[in-house]
């Protein structure tokens, strides 16, 4: 299959690419930039230059394609709402061009926004317009509204701590807190879940979506359920031997930036469904024994 894959030169990105590649599928790869379009080539991906907003580029993407996997998008928290736009009439001009064809489109979101305290299902859908849920989650509904269409579309609900080698996200941003701030800290007890999973288990579970995931399917790329953020924050002050310490609620965002906002709430999701559906299983260690091989330590996020 030629599979035409925007946000691949990411951190999921690249993994998605691999794990394509290896399954014996041809990529074309979304590059902005010239650094992306040579890490693109130099994984064996031919190279298609555009961007998010460069719609017809897209369209050129697509229109060539057996199948789309959509993984970009614009991570700047202060034009948060604009970026979800710029997503919406992204998934909006790749679907359009996939349209009566039953070609796969499988786009990324997250399970963030789904009901606080229980553990989330794949049946489970946010309200598009509730502050909890944020705007992206119109991006999936724009997706899953082709699955009437003739597209056969899905939506993969990562969980909100994608980990691995290279990651630049959650778990390594609370370790440059930690770092600046002396101590390893929660919000509140600490007990807390917050779900995980691995990139490269993620990367599996995309190309299963793309090779098997029936029109309108909802799937969850959550390997581990849910992981009370007091252990986290154990492994990290083992590692960089600082004391583990309670932050209060009225203090959180001091101490933790735009993190504070989410770290303090509880929402474990399950994969069970989509395993049912689709065989995945994943095989790649935990975020717990991931922080204990040392990668997240060896330097700073910037």
């Amino acid at each position: 299959m030629r599979v035409f894959v925007t946000g691949a030169s990411g951190f999921i990105g690249s993994a998605v690419v691999a794990e394509l590649l290896d399954a014996g599928h041809q990529v074309v790869g979304l590059a902005r930039s010239d650094a992306s379009a040579e890490a693109l080539a130099a994984a064996g991906a031919e190279v298609q230059r555009g961007a998010l907003d460069d719609l017809d580029s897209l369209r050129a993407g697509a229109a060539a394609a057996d199948g789309v996997i959509h993984l970009a998008f614009i991570h700047d928290f202060s034009q948060y709402d604009a970026a979800a736009r710029t997503d919406v009439r992204a998934i909006e001009t790749i679907g359009a061009v996939l349209e009566s064809s039953n070609r796969p489109f499988v786009i990324a979101s997250g399970t963030l926004g789904l009901a606080v305290g229980h553990v989330g299902t794949e049946q489970d859908r946010p309200d598009p317009g509730s502050a909890a849920a944020g705007p992206r989650v119109a991006g999936a509904h724009a997706a899953l509204s082709f699955a009437a269409r003739g597209v056969r579309s899905s939506v993969v609900r990562l969980a909100p701590t994608v980990h691995g080698q290279g990651d630049h996200g959650f778990a390594a941003r609370l370790v440059d807190i930690a770092r600046d701030k002396g101590v390893s800290g929660f919000i509140g007890d600490g007990t807390n879940r917050w779900p995980a999973v691995h990139r490269l288990d993620a990367a599996h579970l995309f190309c299963l979506a793309l090779e098997q995931a029936p029109a309108g399917s909802m799937l969850h790329g959550v390997a581990e359920e849910g992981i009370p953020i007091r252990d986290i924050a154990d492994v990290i002050g083992r590692h960089l031997s600082l004391p583990v310490v309670s932050v209060p609620r009225d203090e959180a965002g001091a101490h933790f930036g735009w993190l504070a906002g989410a770290l303090g709430i509880d929402v474990p999701a399950s994969s069970t469904l989509t395993r049912e559906l689709v065989g995945w299983q994943p095989t790649r260690p935990g975020l717990l024994d991931d922080l204990d091989q040392g990668h997240y330590f060896e330097g700073k996020v910037a």
